[in-house]
């Protein structure tokens, strides 16, 4: 049992059809070549140094196939980033149309491999299954599209993943597009709906003609090989030979149109999200490529002041962006009504890619600052866009062009001229360990780790409860370590982050020979802006570690030892905050947890939920999913009103668990919920300490 191709057709429209089919498609070729070209005025892209320059060169011919089929499997095949959104995102629809395109895709390339290979297999068993397959797959993706259509009418913005305009965001924006004469839409409606519609078309025009040929040829056909073409054979009766022509080529009508158009809707992600994604560099969320004194000097620039100076892979994946509005969803600044709006950011410098325009024009400069870095929007992209990485370096730029002001630009003048983003001097360092016997790599001790300590560890007074308590507790563990004091220097993040890439490499190389000096080869520390700069950037400058952990992972490995007992609060009366820079870029929350004596599986959860049962009073948005606070990016050091703060949203989430104690395991996130509590709760007694406190407590 099969099928006859090109049923009832004569040899001048078999040339006819293959005609129009090689010309769309290479319409639509000639689209997708005009944006390479675009692509290809970037950057070769290089990561992690000279050490790691142009990493297709970096990596041999068979781990770099391992790596593209591996990206293109997880992300493509099997639409990991999909599946972690939300239900309210739209998930489920998205994988009814995604699989049910891939199966007709895939379908339409074996029967072609059948038609024109001298190897017949399309009969039997196998084109039994092949039918069933078709058949159900072609349903699932029209009920997708339905679906889709009902979804994109019936729901709000903010339902759709993009969150409302408030008025002043809104007038700003069309006050934007009327001085630059371009049209920025925030939505793209008709598009969307033409593609949706398109989509249908084919699904529905399919099932039409698989009735048509079963009609016109029924002793090929029953109700078990082919049931929903069946039942459409029966609905439109019999079907004659001239009949079955022109429902043919309406069909492939639409197919022509799809291939010619596509490229210029969102369905460009169809072909564009499979390169990006297999294209992905090997960089963690958390590193940020370096910039050589030897492209400065060959560029005369410090960053991106135009789109060509990004990555070719960079610009790439701006075409790739499906629009679908995740990363505004999930972005901490949108949320409490400032104007950076991730998906708006990839159009605009999609647009500035194609125009020329300067990058921080294109964007706004005050988007470019409001970015926390906190890598929401990067974790929830289907498509493996890395927006941090877009900003900052139009940040580094900026910075370099002395376009940065206030608190933050002293922030960089401190940290330049102290070695601390507090401006403390190098001796005070030490302070907090007045009384506390500490030891001093300088005095020749004996140790197997490094206490990093931080710029906030020594002279924040909240992080300095934390920095005391974590060397209580590896006392108590008789863990062995010591801590550099004064040769402690900031480790550059918040510079870097801000944009000021020169003054985060002197910090690294400064700190990257003390760590020689004295043999350095594993180190704890109790933030995790340090901890994510240490263990995933220091590399490129030398700085070569057996392990750099967070002390929430130490303290949980001497629970697990037995050196430690765990902390044990009162049931629904302590919430812990997830951490940006330790959940979600360093994939952590387990550890933290079971500190506080939980045992989770948060760890690479792809939704991560609430435990069932649980003796913390857990927030709807924990690990990967966390709620940012707001000081990441040097955000701790830029002012702005209380109700644009990220920290006041959260302590709102944190509070509403009615738990009595805010643990934390940053001493960034400590500073700014500590001003959300109090202004949220000035006259209640809630507690904010760090779980290494509340571990000193159970083991005092």
């Amino acid at each position: 049992m099969t099928r006859q191709e090109f049923l009832f057709l004569s040899n001048p429209e078999k040339f006819l059809f293959y005609a129009l089919a090689f010309a769309s498609l290479g319409i639509a070729a000639w689209q997708i070549a005009g944006r390479a070209r675009l692509w290809l005025s970037g950057k070769p892209i290089s990561w992690g140094g000279p050490q790691r320059a142009g990493w297709l060169r970096w990596l041999p011919a068979t781990s770099a196939l391992r790596w593209w089929w591996g990206n293109v499997w997880s992300y493509v095949l099997l639409q990991r980033k999909v599946r972690s959104s939300r239900k309210r995102s739209g998930a489920p629809m998205h994988l009814m149309i995604f699989y049910g395109f891939l199966t007709l895709f895939i379908g339409t390339t074996l029967l072609a491999i059948d038609t024109y290979s001298p190897v017949k297999f399309h009969r039997g068993l196998y084109y039994l299954l092949y039918e069933q397959a078709l058949d159900w797959m072609g349903v699932v993706f029209v009920v997708g599209v339905v679906w889709a259509f009902f979804r994109r009418h019936s729901m709000s913005r903010a339902e759709l993943g993009r969150a409302a305009l408030s008025p002043e965001i809104d007038e700003a924006l069309r006050a934007k597009q009327s001085v630059d004469g371009r049209r920025r839409p925030m939505s793209h409606a008709l598009s969307d709906n033409l593609a949706l519609g398109l989509l249908l078309v084919l699904g529905l025009t399919g099932f039409l003609l698989e009735g048509a040929r079963i009609s016109a040829n029924p002793h090929w056909f029953d109700a078990t090989t082919s049931p929903v073409g069946f039942s459409v054979s029966s609905l439109i009766g019999r079907v004659s030979p001239d009949g079955y022509r022109v429902i043919w080529w309406f069909h492939a009508f639409w197919v022509f149109v799809f291939f010619s158009v596509f490229p210029r809707m969102r369905l460009r992600h169809l072909v564009m999200a499979v390169l990006s994604t297999a294209g992905r560099p090997p960089a963690s969320m958390g590193e940020l490529a370096p910039i050589s004194l030897a492209e400065v000097e060959q560029t005369g620039q410090i960053g991106v002041a135009v789109a060509r100076d990004y990555s070719r892979w960079h610009l790439m994946s701006l075409d790739a962006c499906m629009e679908c509005g995740r990363c505004t969803e999930v972005c901490p600044a949108w949320a409490v009504g400032k104007v950076l709006n991730p998906k708006q950011v990839v159009q605009d410098l999609r647009g500035a890619m194609a125009s020329g325009e300067a990058v921080a024009s294109a964007v706004s400069e005050e988007a470019l600052w409001a970015c926390t870095t906190c890598n929401a929007c990067v974790e929830a992209c289907p498509v493996l866009i890395r927006h941090v990485d877009l900003i900052v370096d139009v940040r580094r730029n900026l910075v370099a062009e002395g376009k940065l002001s206030g608190p933050s630009a002293v922030m960089l003048r401190q940290t330049a001229s102290t070695g601390n983003a507090w401006g403390a001097p190098a001796a005070n360092r030490e302070d907090w360990m007045k009384g506390l016997d500490i030891p001093l790599c300088r005095d020749g001790v004996e140790f197997d780790w490094l206490l990093w300590v931080g710029c906030a560890g020594a002279t924040d007074p909240g992080a300095v409860k934390t920095t005391k308590a974590v060397a209580a507790l590896l006392k108590k563990a008789w863990v062995k370590f010591a801590c550099l004091g004064p040769e402690e220097a900031c480790t550059g993040d918040p510079a870097r982050r801000v944009g000021d890439e020169f003054l985060f490499q002197d910090k690294a190389q400064q700190n990257v020979s003390v760590f020689e000096r004295y043999a350095v080869r594993r180190v704890v520390t109790p933030c995790p802006h340090c901890f994510n700069t240490l263990k995933n950037e220091y590399g490129a400058f030398g700085g070569r570690f057996e392990e750099v952990i967070h002390h929430s992972q130490m303290l949980a490995r001497l629970i697990a030892e037995g050196r430690l007992q765990a902390a044990a609060p009162k049931a629904a009366q302590v919430v812990f905050h997830d951490p940006c820079y330790l959940a979600r870029v360093n994939n952590e929350s387990d550890a933290p947890r079971f500190a506080l004596g939980e045992l989770t599986e948060l760890n690479d959860a792809l939704i991560p939920e609430r435990p069932s049962r649980s003796r913390l009073a857990e927030p709807p948005h924990l690990g990967r999913k966390t709620l940012c606070c707001g000081a990441g990016g040097g955000r701790m050091w830029m002012e702005e009103p209380p109700t644009h703060r990220p920290a006041n949203r959260r302590v709102d989430e944190l509070l509403a668990t009615g738990a009595q104690t805010v643990a934390v395991a940053c001493p960034f996130c400590r500073i700014m919920l500590d001003a959300g509590i109090k202004q949220a709760r000035p006259d209640d007694d809630v507690r904010l300490v760090d779980l290494a406190e509340l571990l000193a407590e159970r083991n005092a």
